[in-house]
């Protein structure tokens, strides 16, 4: 397989960080409110799914300026 090129480093970063930040904390929330019930993997899915719809453009958007607060507090 071919290494992607490294223009799609953000887009990846982004997509990689919004997708297991969703799983695990809609897996955290779902199992905190919910506890392990019978369709707990169904609400999970559909949390997770929100969640990653939501946090994917976010990853995106705040990852540069984190990038820059690392920066400046960083030797």
């Amino acid at each position: 397989m071919k290494p992607l090129s490294r223009r799609y480093a953000p887009l990846l970063f982004g997509l990689i960080m919004g997708f297991m930040m969703s799983l695990v904390m809609s897996f955290a929330m779902v199992l905190v409110n919910m506890g392990f019930a019978p369709n707990f993997l169904t609400i999970w899915a559909e949390a997770f799914l929100v969640g990653f719809i939501i946090a994917f453009p976010i990853a995106l958007i705040i990852s540069p300026f984190a990038s820059k607060i690392v920066a400046r507090i960083t030797c």
